[in-house]
């Protein structure tokens, strides 16, 4: 083992922490990512702090409950007085890269008002990464690319999603089975795995900190050939949904607004002519199939990845680490997209691959203990044998990586969204709320799981029998005590997890005191 390891996070958007062979999906195929989870630790029950990507990503990047860092929305501005895993492997020694995007909205104090990097929330990177490849939403570099290979895109992005006109679909087939215009070696999951493994080609006497981030499985739900036709959608498990979307709308004044706001035909799925809440049975499953297309092509390049380093003698030396930044409901409760309180949207993927010999009796283990996503900055900054700063709210997952779960680690999860409409007032106008009463906040154990809303009424799941939350139990004259109860734990951990940057120092009489 080399005194300076490499390590390499990679993040694809919007998986579905159940998606993965391993688990057991019937649809998946993702041989690459499980063979990496029997070479290392697969976290079962690893969940999202917040939603949607923007904020999910801060969290997974400063290690910061949304509540602390506060960039709630795409477009929120990040606060620039907080660290992250780029600025902390700086202080390693590394200069971290990044290949993808961030979707970080920089703090504007101190910026001109023209700089361009105010004109988007995808404009900015995260402060620390040097950025050899940097994909925000326009995706210029690969659209270039596409152009340069002869395609005509006059608009850009939105034509390189266009499905492939004249494309004869078999009856059985819905829309989403029609590929793209470009096939699976040229699509932007490739091109961004080709550019850094072109970047991995170059000999370099220092090692390497990589953030590598798939656009993909994130709609339009459109795959290139063949993964369009990978799984047949007749086999695909319709989603567990109410009888109708009234019915389904009657759970919750948010749930409500939320169906509505996706029902509308393009919102959700680009260049789609579906409204995605109501469209037909076969629609439904073929959008399901496409997407789990698209898991399959983000596992194959993955697998490409992990070939290379295994060929350069580089795995042995490398820690990997392959998560997501939000999931995906795929029409359950009718929804689609992550913007909702159902453990779908924040239950995600984390695999772990520690080369040190420590880590080997643990290889091929599931991890069924609760983590988080900000528990991920601190278990590359231990392993990297970096402090953790005192602002950081996860805990290392180093432990758990090497087969031994700590005696007080954590019985529970939290997440949370802040949905408010800064700019439209759309979210606000809805539900009668003013923007700062626009945010839930969720503690989820194994039993139960309570949805605090700060301007509408709570809810209240009963994991255990309705592991599909369909019915609210917060209103029942005989859950008023659990409903408390779990309010209170909620309360206790805004207290212990409110901004503690400086909370452990003291000015005394021979200078700063801090206590580790």
């Amino acid at each position: 083992m080399k005194s300076r390891p490499n390590v390499l996070f990679i993040c694809a958007d919007q998986w579905r922490g159940d998606c993965l062979s391993a688990r057991g999906h019937p649809n998946v195929r993702t041989p690459n990512i499980d063979a990496l989870a029997a070479d290392g630790v697969l976290f079962a029950n690893h969940f999202s702090q917040c939603t949607p990507c923007g904020p999910s990503r801060t969290s997974l990047l400063t290690g910061l409950y949304l509540m602390n860092h506060r960039s709630g929305r795409n477009g929120t501005p990040l606060d620039a007085r907080h660290t992250n895993m780029a600025l902390e492997a700086r202080k390693a020694g590394y200069d971290p890269v990044l290949f993808g995007y961030t979707d970080t909205s920089l703090d504007p104090r101190g910026r001109d008002p023209n700089d361009p990097v105010l004109t988007g929330y995808d404009r900015g990177v995260m402060p620390g990464f040097t950025t050899p490849l940097h994909l925000p939403d326009d995706m210029g570099p690969w659209v270039a690319d596409l152009i340069a290979k002869g395609y005509d895109l006059p608009h850009g992005r939105d034509d390189a999603f266009r499905p492939r006109a004249g494309f004869d679909k078999p009856a059985d087939r819905g829309f989403r089975s029609i590929p793209t215009i470009f096939g699976a070696e040229e699509s932007e999951t490739a091109f961004l795995a080709d550019r850094f493994l072109e970047w991995l080609s170059v000999p370099r006497e220092e090692p390497f900190f990589a953030h590598v981030v798939f656009y993909r499985p994130h709609p339009p739900l459109i795959a290139p050939e063949p993964y369009n036709r990978l799984v047949d959608p007749a086999d695909v498990a319709f989603p567990v949904r109410a009888g109708s979307v009234e019915e389904e709308k009657r759970q919750h004044p948010f749930l409500a607004y939320e169906l509505d706001r996706i029902g509308e035909p393009g919102r959700y799925d680009e260049h789609s002519p579906f409204d995605p809440v109501s469209a037909d049975d076969l629609e439904i499953r073929q959008m399901r199939a496409a997407y789990y297309g698209l898991v399959a092509e983000v596992d194959h390049h993955v697998g490409r990845i992990i070939e290379h380093l295994k060929a350069t003698g580089a795995y042995d030396n490398t820690l990997i680490v392959v998560t997501s930044d939000h999931a995906e409901m795929l029409g359950q409760h009718h929804v689609w997209g992550k913007e909702i309180y159902f453990d779908q949207a924040f239950h995600v993927p984390l695999v772990v691959r520690d080369p040190r010999p420590e880590a080997d009796e643990a290889r091929g283990s599931v991890v069924e203990a609760f983590s988080e996503a900000i528990d991920v900055m601190p278990t590359m900054l231990e392993w990297l044998g970096r402090s953790i700063p005192r602002a950081c709210d996860g805990r290392s997952l180093l432990s758990l990586v090497r087969g031994v779960e700590p005696a007080d680690w954590r019985q529970e999860v939290y997440f949370e969204h802040d949905f408010r409409a800064v700019v439209t007032q759309r979210a606000e106008r809805a539900l009668g709320i003013e923007s700062d009463a626009c945010s839930y906040a969720v503690i989820r154990d194994r039993q139960f799981k309570y949805v605090h809303f700060a301007g509408l009424p709570p809810l209240l799941f009963d994991m255990e029998n309705d592991p599909d939350e369909t019915t609210d139990l917060a209103g029942q004259a005989n859950m008023a005590a659990t409903v408390l109860a779990y309010a209170r734990r909620m309360l206790d951990w805004r207290l212990r997890h409110a901004d503690r940057t400086l909370t452990n120092m003291a000015l005394t009489k021979d200078g700063v005191f801090s206590r580790p």
